[in-house]
């Protein structure tokens, strides 16, 4: 026969085994997965501008985007807007991964995060962009901002921080 004690800790056990399969089932059911295609385009526009190639970053770009960039970048260029706002210390571009999105009504708010060449894998370094799907089905991007380490206070919450770095409109 079995004392109180110890059906006591079994029930214990066995409710705090179901808590974590709920919160496990209700944290895969409310996360976007990884490959949703506006957080792929965002790192598809980031990696090509991050590697100088305006040929596949210009196409992510929205319209009121691309006028930005013609009216305000040197050349015209994406990537030379990308370039300048990366130190010459922290070498050549190595990856940008996804870490992360927030809605933005029927758009994301999507925040990356960049390794550079510095010592063989600096990372830490903080992009965020707003993608929404245009007409065409395309996701494309509205705005950026960051390009900048993350240990900078500007790097919190870009979406909505009047100080976040390197911000288009």
């Amino acid at each position: 026969m079995k004392s109180p004690t110890s059906r006591l800790l079994i029930f214990g056990l066995g409710g705090m085994i179901l808590l974590i399969l709920i919160i496990v089932i209700a944290t895969l059911a409310l996360t976007p997965a990884q490959t949703n295609p506006a957080f792929a385009a965002a790192v598809s526009f980031v990696d090509a501008a991050a590697r100088g190639n305006d040929a596949a970053a210009q196409p992510y770009l929205s319209d009121a985007l691309q006028t930005y960039v013609a009216e305000s970048c040197p050349s015209g260029s994406v990537s030379a807007c990308v370039e300048g706002y990366i130190p010459d210390e922290w070498g050549a571009f190595q990856s940008i991964v996804f870490r992360r999105a927030t809605p933005d009504g029927d758009g994301w708010h999507v925040d990356l995060i960049g390794t550079w060449e510095l010592d063989r894998g600096f990372s830490g370094v903080c992009v965020y962009a707003n993608m929404q799907q245009e007409d065409d089905g395309q996701w494309r991007v509205q705005r950026w901002a960051g390009f900048a380490w993350c240990g900078d206070a500007g790097t919190r919450n870009m979406q909505t921080n009047p100080d976040a770095p390197n911000q288009t409109p």
